[in-house]
């Protein structure tokens, strides 16, 4: 029995520290060379191949607990059941924090709680998550928003370049040049921290987790809906006249 035969875990490691002299295995032949009149028996085969089982036992979208076993500059390698590893990609530590950041936190001997991603039994690979525990806020937050939506947000900081603002715990930035459609209104010191503003969700990026918004874009969409429904650009009528008539109509 060849040592590569000998477990499916334990790879390159004495036999002895499989097996013991006159201990009775069972084995399976694998190959019979009359030439060489030698045989081939191999001991993991009489055993399920873990990654088979985990996979059958674990779904991806499961959730597992594991042990921090090694850290490397990839990511998080976490003992699983039938003694094999999973690896969490730098990627998939944290949806917050840069992969380098978030791994400075993991220590070996940690006990962590991950999601199974997928697991490859050819290649003998399991890929986890656990930025998934729980689900992804972002998705939860802007479930229902789409690009074209009006939100209301609340601004949390005034920067030179314009403001930034939470939406459902998500933070955004609007530029100054979004802050109005009149120039001599685009000035982030006219808002303060704790004012609500309505604003048109001009983006939505699930990889970078932004969402692109802007006043000013919601600004001309109200401008152009009250002249699709007041008055038309050949009628004659002045943009005054057909924002007074919205007005009215407002009242």
């Amino acid at each position: 029995v060849h040592v590569s035969e000998m477990s499916w875990t334990k790879k390159n490691v004495h036999p002895g520290k499989i097996v013991s002299t006159s201990q009775e295995v069972e084995v399976m032949v694998l190959e019979i060379d009359q030439a060489k009149r030698r045989v081939s028996l191999g001991l993991k085969q009489t055993m399920r191949n873990p990654w088979e089982v985990f996979a059958e036992t674990h779904p991806p979208g499961t959730e597992v607990e594991g042990e921090v076993k090694n850290i490397t500059e990839f990511g998080l390698f976490v003992g699983l059941p039938g003694d094999i590893d999973g690896m969490v990609h730098l990627s998939d530590l944290s949806w917050d924090q840069r992969g380098e950041e978030a791994i400075q936190e993991y220590r070996k001997g940690d006990v962590v709680q991950a999601v199974v991603q997928e697991v490859d039994t050819e290649k003998e690979r399991i890929s986890l998550s656990i930025k998934a525990v729980g689900g992804d806020k972002f998705t939860e937050a802007v479930g229902g928003v789409k690009r074209g939506s009006v939100i209301t947000v609340v601004v949390t900081a005034i920067e030179d370049g314009g403001i930034e603002v939470e939406y459902e715990g998500m933070k955004s930035f609007i530029r100054r040049s979004d802050l109005s459609r009149d120039r001599s209104e685009q000035r982030p010191d006219r808002f303060s921290v704790g004012d609500k503003v309505d604003v048109r969700v001009t983006n939505v990026d699930p990889k970078t987790r932004r969402l692109g918004l802007s006043i000013k874009a919601r600004e001309i969409a109200e401008e152009k809906e009250a002249v699709e429904q007041y008055g038309s650009s050949d009628s004659g009528a002045s943009l005054g006249d057909i924002l007074g008539a919205a007005l009215k109509g407002d009242d």
